[in-house]
């Protein structure tokens, strides 16, 4: 399993699509929008347990954490299996967030990529969508990495998606 843990828009999921094409063998991408799209109004509910301040923090419910322990563990289930998973994730609890994810997928191997991105870019990606809440790139773009320990960063700021994915592709196959 390959986690790539970034801020909101700092490139995670074009990454994840790039590198499903780059690596050998066939890679399903999951990942914390394929989560929250499934919720209730796609994340945009009282009932998806899941909610924005007005600067872009995150606040979650123990709903949305039960749901979220319940789909990790169908992901488990899938890796175990044999799938070749790529996780495409937020860490809003920076390194108490990659230790939860270690125990949850014990006996899993992972594979630990922090994709970084200067601030200012990423708040100007977020700009020109209109599926993100304003400030949450800006307010993720560090905190996400706190206490993670990863065995492989890349930046986004200057490099285009297939460049990265490539550098993390050849990361990969080097280690298996």
């Amino acid at each position: 399993m390959i986690v790539i843990n970034g801020g909101s828009s700092s490139g995670k999921t074009s990454i994840a699509r790039a590198l499903q094409e780059s690596l050998p063998g066939t890679w399903l991408t999951f990942g914390v929008d394929t989560f929250i799209e499934a919720l209730p109004g796609r994340g945009d509910s009282p009932k998806s347990g899941i909610s924005y301040g007005p600067d872009g923090t995150v606040v979650v419910t123990e709903q949305y954490k039960r749901l979220e322990r319940a789909w990790y563990s169908a992901l488990h289930t899938l890796a175990q299996s044999g799938a070749n998973i790529i996780l495409d994730e937020v860490l809003l609890a920076g390194g108490e967030g990659q230790r939860h994810l270690q125990s949850t997928f014990d006996g899993v191997p992972m594979l630990w990529a922090g994709v970084h991105c200067d601030p200012e870019v990423a708040a100007a990606r977020e700009a020109s969508r209109h599926d993100r809440v304003p400030g949450m790139a800006r307010l993720q773009a560090s905190r996400v990495h706190d206490g993670v320990v990863y065995d492989i960063e890349i930046d986004t700021t200057a490099r285009y998606p297939e460049a990265c994915a490539q550098l993390l592709a050849d990361f990969v196959t080097s280690k298996r």
